[in-house]
């Protein structure tokens, strides 16, 4: 299992379990409000039944200090006291700006009427009142209580995560540019090395054509310690030919890459498309792109690089028809760590997709692919 795996392993045991902790949450609250619910519906039950009584009673009777203490202990509860004819008669715990706003207490009797269902009250002489009710703002509160609990602990992972995040990526930067700066110092003296060797050859008078092929290697060293080197610092961007930037990145490969392998430019090689450019680092982007091509297609087949103007941008796919990938994977091959292979370290596309967007502003994504059909990628670039 490679790192990325184990990274993305990781951030999916620990998003099920906060989702397994939500709705543990939500669950027990909900069990929570339905017994309390339960608990009111009982005390509005007592309520109607003290209620009917009172009604019951004769003028000259005494009013019973428990039915009044009964009658006056719902403190919290809207309830609403309706005639056979859903007349209002009282109502209690509502507030209204205006008690003779009846149609506010009509909208409050709607809402009960869809809440629950009402409470009758029965009386000797055959006609019925009718109690409706609604929840108490405690449970109200209660009910929606887990879930802005679960957004404001979201809020605040969230602006760890990305503290984190941000703190991590300065660092694993900070790693990054001092590493490719000592691999950069460390390239300088064996290259050296090399171009006197060169000269000795020259002054020997070795085979010309073997000696410049060896020029090229080291020119290509030398390149790629410009790049480590410039790694970290803001790069500088020059308008170059893009036709040439491309020919001329394939024609070193193709020269160093399996005769099974056809490269195919569809565009016009001695034409000119200037755009801002960083040369040498987005040689290392065709680079890295071409070589994944190649391994995806096992050293065998045909890799097509095309380019496309419009307006204001510039495309250029890399086709390969090598084994592909599913669409799950669109995001994850750009991903550090993210490899397929037996061997390396997954930080090829990674570093790729940072040239691209950081360095040029451009993008570069999986325009489409199919397993065991090939692969397509998108480079934008701006003009």
């Amino acid at each position: 299992m490679n790192t990325y795996s184990r990274k993305q392993r990781l951030k999916f045991g620990l998003f099920v379990l906060a989702v397994l902790l939500g709705v543990g949450m939500i669950l027990y609250t909900d069990d929570l409000v339905n017994k309390i619910s339960e608990q009111e519906r009982n005390r509005i039950e007592v309520w109607a039944e003290s209620v009917r009584e009172l009604t019951r009673m004769n003028l000259d009777e005494q009013v019973s200090p428990t039915l009044y203490k009964i009658l006056g202990e719902n403190k919290t509860i809207p309830v609403i006291l309706v005639d056979e004819n859903d007349n209002i008669i009282s109502y209690r715990n509502i507030k209204t700006g205006n008690k003779k706003d009846s149609s506010y207490l009509r909208k409050q009797l709607e809402i009960m009427k869809q809440q629950h269902e009402p409470i009758t009250i029965k009386y000797d002489e055959g006609h019925r009142n009718y109690v409706y009710y609604k929840d108490s703002v405690l449970l109200v509160q209660l009910l929606y209580y887990p879930y802005i609990q679960i957004i404001i602990v979201s809020f605040f992972v969230a602006v760890a995560y990305w503290a984190f995040s941000s703190s991590r990526k300065a660092e694993e930067n900070q790693l990054w540019a001092g590493l490719s700066k000592e691999t950069a110092h460390q390239l300088g003296t064996p290259i050296s090395s090399l171009v006197a060797w060169i000269e000795i050859l020259k002054l020997k008078n070795e085979d010309s054509k073997l000696i410049e092929e060896v020029q090229k290697d080291v020119k290509r060293l030398e390149t790629i310690t410009e790049r480590f080197s410039g790694i970290g610092s803001a790069p500088v961007l020059v308008r170059s030919n893009l036709y040439k930037v491309l020919t001329d990145s394939v024609s070193y490969l193709q020269a160093r890459t399996s005769k099974h392998v056809k490269y195919i430019l569809n565009f016009d090689k001695n034409g000119e498309l200037l755009i801002p450019l960083n040369t040498s680092l987005f040689e290392w982007v065709i680079e890295n792109m071409c070589k994944n091509a190649v391994d995806a297609m096992q050293g065998r087949g045909k890799i097509i690089i095309s380019v496309e103007e419009k307006k204001d941008k510039v495309y250029i796919d890399i086709k390969d028809f090598g084994k592909g990938m599913p669409k799950s994977m669109f995001k994850a091959v750009f991903k550090p760590g993210f490899t397929t292979k037996k061997r390396g370290w997954g930080l090829g596309l990674s570093l790729v997709k940072r040239i691209i967007e950081s360095y040029h502003s451009g993008k570069i994504f999986v325009k489409h692919s199919e397993p065991d059909k090939g692969t397509v990628f998108r480079i934008v670039l701006n003009k």
